[in-house]
């Protein structure tokens, strides 16, 4: 039996519109919201403008899996949005993130989020230099990793070390995944990104 953990993907789209049809380009992506919502899986949406009255859009929604992408992507209903943007919007670059990379982006809410086009624009930031990725995981993964060894050596003292290990990394993965890497992260969001500390605000 394989097993595997669902992660989620977010998708980063870059559109372009006429700035001076900003009411029909932000009901469009309302009702493409409201069609995705509908959908198992969705996780959340928003969009920013790269600048008051620039035509340029930055959208990102989020699935739980490529599975439950994969449906709401080959919809009729997908299909039908897009098609009623013609002429109206054009799609300049599509980006998608999964796995470790994914850890690294913020968790968007359960619910949809939106960015009124009156709000101070912002773009989503890149992800952080790989090397600060590699000292994240090693941060989470050291303690979690020590604890499980101690504690397997104490208690499981007569299994066969394989065994230990796969038992080991079954706990460990979705522990990671699910609870120590996205407080890790929260935590460090400013190192991560080259913000000030906290305590130095």
């Amino acid at each position: 039996m394989t097993l595997t953990h669902a992660v989620p993907v977010t998708v980063a789209i870059a559109r372009r519109a006429d700035p001076a049809r900003t009411d029909e380009m932000v009901a469009w992506m309302r009702a493409g919201t409201a069609l995705a919502e509908a959908f198992p899986g969705f996780l959340g949406a928003g969009w920013v403008r790269s600048a008051p009255g620039s035509g340029d859009w930055h959208m990102l929604y989020r699935f739980a899996d490529d599975e439950t992408l994969r449906r709401w992507e080959d919809s009729p209903q997908r299909r039908w949005w897009l098609t009623s943007a013609q002429g109206i919007v054009e799609h300049t670059r599509v980006e998608k993130r999964t796995g470790i990379e994914g850890w690294f982006d913020p968790t968007p809410d359960p619910v949809t989020r939106t960015v009124p086009v009156s709000a101070e624009p912002t773009v989503p930031p890149p992800s952080p230099p790989r090397w600060k990725q590699a000292v994240t995981i090693w941060l989470a993964f050291f303690p979690l990793s020590l604890t499980a060894t101690l504690l397997t050596s104490r208690f499981l003292p007569d299994v066969p070390l394989a065994a230990r290990v796969l038992i080991m990394t079954l706990t460990l993965t979705p522990l990671m995944t699910y609870l120590v890497l996205p407080r890790i992260t929260r935590a460090l969001h400013w190192w991560l990104h080259g913000q000030p500390a906290p305590w130095r605000r």
